[in-house]
């Protein structure tokens, strides 16, 4: 599936992972991202940003897991957010690995407050960890998502060491 961004909605396919990276839902508009996430087999929904601004029950209910490993805008992200990060798109993968054949990928979504930042940097050390070039992360994600990764976090991810041992690219 090609990269697609519709609205605020930019989906990321990399191999056995699918990410959505989106902006911060509320209360009052999240029904509109329930579509999307149907659409996109969301399973997961991971939360960045500190401030909690809608329920996560109907979420819940409608089979959707939720995450929140914030961390502070313009920062680099910690350890105690990159480590449960990364065992959430290791499962993920393994899940989408082991479904059946035409069974749609199950995909995380993840989101800051605009979706520029935080939850695209997230999203870059999966796919470096995937076995991506860091500059290609970031340029697959801004190829959907214009303004994506400013400056510091470009430096940041250049110099990002991945944590796996070896390249989880050999598993695809």
């Amino acid at each position: 599936m090609a990269h697609e961004t519709t609205g605020n909605f930019s989906h990321i396919p990399d191999g056995n992972q699918n990410f959505l990276i989106m902006e911060q839902p509320k209360d009052s508009n999240l029904s509109l991202y329930y579509d999307f996430f149907a659409r996109y087999n969301v399973k997961h929904v991971v939360r960045v940003c500190p401030q909690e601004t809608y329920n996560i029950t109907e979420l819940q209910t409608r089979g959707i897991d939720c995450h929140a490993f914030p961390y502070a805008d313009g920062n680099p992200p910690p350890n105690d957010v990159v480590e449960p990060w990364l065992q959430l798109c290791a499962a993920n993968k393994r899940v989408n690995k082991e479904a059946a054949k035409g069974e749609p990928a199950a995909t995380i979504a993840i989101h800051c407050v605009a979706g520029l930042g935080r939850a695209p940097v997230l999203v870059a050390i999966a796919l470096i960890e995937n076995g991506m070039d860091y500059l290609k992360a970031v340029e697959t994600i801004r190829e959907v998502r214009r303004g994506a990764i400013n400056k510091p976090q470009v430096d940041f991810l250049k110099n990002y060491e991945k944590k796996s041992k070896k390249s989880s690219c050999a598993c695809m």
